[in-house]
C-alpha cells in the first residue's frame, strides 16, 4: 500500500510532467505537431511568393519567386521573377547544400541556409520545411495569449552549430500552428521578430493542409532613426497560387534549371 507521503510525492510528479504539456499532449509532441503542419512530406507543393521589403527612409522594394519544395528530399528551388535586374537568379536546396545560379555567368555557386534572401531580412532558411523539433531542445514552456490566441509558447535551444538561430521562442495556438517566433543569438540578443498572421486551410485527398498566408519578418537590429524614432527594417511575405501538385522531378536538377534561368 503507497503511503499519503509516497501518493502526494507520485501526484505532483504527474502534475510536473503535465505542466510543461498544452492540451493533453508534451511540449516535445506540441513541437513535432507544428513542424507536420508546416512540412509536406507525402506531397510537393508550389506557390507565388510576393516580399516586399521596408527599409526606413528608402523606397519600398518588391521581390516576386516562384517556391517549389520537395520536402521529403529536402529540396526547394526559388525562381525570382521580378524585379527585373534578379529576374532569372536561382536558389537550389538539396539536403544541407544550397546554391545560387547567376544567370549572367551561368554558373551555380555556393550559399548557405543563413544567408539573407535577396538582401531581405527573410533567410534562405525561411523557405523549407518545419524541422524545429530535431534541430532545438525545449528548456522551458508556458502558457499565454497573443491577442485572442491560447498559446504555449516554448523557449529552444540549438543541438547544432550550423542553424541560423541558436535559441528561438515560439508561441503555438492550440490548433498546432507556429504564430509568431522570436530568435535570439547564443548570447540572448534578440534579432529578429516572425508573425504569421493567418493561415491558408487547403483540403486534399489526404486532408487539411496548411500554408502561412502572410509572414512578416521584422529586424530588431537593422532600422533607422526617423524623426526621432528608431524605425525597424521589416519583410512582408504574401503566398497565393498556392498548389500540391506533384512536380516534374527536372524542376529539383541543375542543369534543367540552367536552362530556364
Amino acid at each position: 500500500m503507497i503511503s499519503n507521503s509516497k501518493q502526494k510525492m507520485l501526484f505532483l510528479s504527474v502534475v510536473f510532467l503535465l505542466a510543461g504539456s498544452l492540451w493533453g499532449i508534451s511540449d516535445q509532441e506540441l513541437l513535432r505537431q507544428a513542424d507536420s503542419l508546416a512540412s509536406y512530406m507525402d506531397t510537393d507543393f508550389s506557390a507565388e511568393y510576393t516580399i516586399l521589403q521596408d527599409k526606413p527612409g528608402q523606397t519600398r522594394t518588391k521581390t516576386v519567386a516562384d517556391v517549389f519544395r520537395r520536402d521529403s528530399k529536402e529540396n526547394y528551388v526559388i525562381m525570382i521573377k521580378e524585379p527585373y535586374v534578379s529576374r532569372g537568379q536561382i536558389y537550389l536546396k538539396q539536403g544541407k547544400t544550397m546554391w545560387l545560379y547567376d544567370p549572367e555567368s551561368k554558373k551555380f555557386n555556393s550559399t548557405s541556409n543563413q544567408e539573407r534572401f535577396q538582401n531581405t531580412n527573410a533567410r534562405n532558411s525561411d523557405f523549407t520545411r518545419s524541422t524545429l523539433a530535431q534541430d532545438y531542445r525545449i528548456s522551458s514552456g508556458s502558457d499565454a495569449m497573443l491577442g485572442k490566441l491560447k498559446c504555449r509558447v516554448l523557449q529552444l535551444e540549438g543541438l547544432t552549430n550550423d542553424l541560423t538561430y541558436p535559441k528561438m521562442k515560439i508561441w503555438i495556438s492550440e490548433d498546432g500552428l507556429v504564430r509568431m517566433s522570436e530568435d535570439y543569438s547564443l548570447s540572448g540578443q534578440l534579432l529578429r521578430t516572425s508573425t504569421f498572421t493567418d493561415y491558408w486551410r487547403i483540403k486534399d485527398s489526404k486532408g487539411d493542409r496548411y500554408v502561412p498566408k502572410q509572414i512578416i519578418f521584422t529586424d530588431a537590429l537593422r532600422g533607422a532613426n526617423i524623426n526621432g524614432k528608431f524605425v525597424n527594417e521589416r519583410t512582408q511575405i504574401t503566398i497565393a497560387k498556392v498548389s500540391f501538385k506533384k512536380l516534374a522531378d527536372s524542376i529539383f536538377n541543375k542543369t534543367f534549371l540552367q536552362r530556364a534561368g
